[in-house]
């Protein structure tokens, strides 16, 4: 059962990240989550990203030079906050790490789905700071992509600079966190023994992804698979808060369902103000 859930998620994911550019761990990682530990399921998804993110640095290799200046400040901080991550996972009980994981992640998708767009002035006086939150974040959780995808969004970078972009900091950030992983000794039989079944997933889901997405308004795409997430992390997070003991079960899962009712007003929201076709 948990193999096939694990083979259902990441082809999904891995749909959305062809369609999207990202979104592969941000979908995985909160249902995975409710089967595999971080120990077991950190470490295979940082290897099969780091060959993932470089197919995408390398079909948008063109954009890099628009948009290298703009990233490197960012991967100074990564490689810091990498390491602070990597650090904090070896020591921390992984029902914690998960609730870290869905209540950072949570307020990120709703910034998105909500359509925040503020762009940022000072976009290098932040640019070491959020690289060491990236950092942190992923080295932890393997999830980077929506605060990126919020950042970048926001600053109005063209499409493929948005990918390529994405691809610099996203091969920065699985190198360093595989390298890490190898030092604090993180690697097991667990975690490589689901890699194979992840695979065919991702091998299968990006280029139907890349396919779909030519097919529909990609802003309507990326709203559904937003609305989707929200739900997926609201219960996750409802049900480690019931496993940590934090608070009674009537509570947690009020909480998924004011975010089901967030989500469908967001989506109705949407829908209402959009041009029509």
């Amino acid at each position: 059962m948990d193999l096939l859930v694990l083979v259902s998620i990441t082809f999904i994911a891995a749909t959305v990240n062809g369609a999207l550019g990202y979104g592969f761990s941000s979908i995985t990682v909160p249902v995975a989550l409710l089967f595999y530990t971080n120990r077991i399921l950190n470490p295979a998804l940082v290897l099969i990203e780091l060959v993932m993110n470089s197919y995408v640095l390398f079909i948008n290799r063109a954009s890099v030079p628009n948009v290298w200046k703009r990233v490197a400040p960012i991967l100074i901080g990564l490689a810091v906050g990498v390491a602070i991550g990597s650090y904090i996972l070896s020591l921390v009980h992984p029902a914690w790490v998960k609730f870290v994981t869905y209540f950072f992640l949570l307020p990120l998708i709703l910034l998105q789905a909500a359509g925040i767009r503020k762009p940022i002035k000072a976009e290098r006086a932040i640019a070491v700071p959020f690289g060491m939150g990236i950092g942190t974040l992923y080295s932890v959780t393997t999830i980077s992509g929506p605060p990126l995808a919020l950042l970048f969004n926001n600053q109005g970078y063209a499409k493929q600079d948005f990918r390529a972009a994405l691809g610099i900091i996203r091969v920065a950030e699985a190198s360093f966190t595989a390298v890490a992983y190898g030092i604090i000794g993180f690697y097991s039989a667990g975690s490589m023994e689901i890699i194979p079944y992840i695979i065919p997933s991702v091998l299968m889901g990006i280029p139907l992804g890349s396919y779909l997405i030519r097919l529909m308004d990609p802003e309507t795409f990326r709203r559904f698979c937003m609305a989707f997430d929200a739900l997926v992390v609201a219960f996750g997070l409802s049900r480690v808060l019931v496993e940590l003991d934090l608070a009674s079960a009537f509570t947690t899962y009020s909480i998924l369902l004011i975010v089901m009712l967030l989500n469908a007003y967001l989506l109705y929201r949407f829908f209402r103000e959009r041009p029509p076709p």
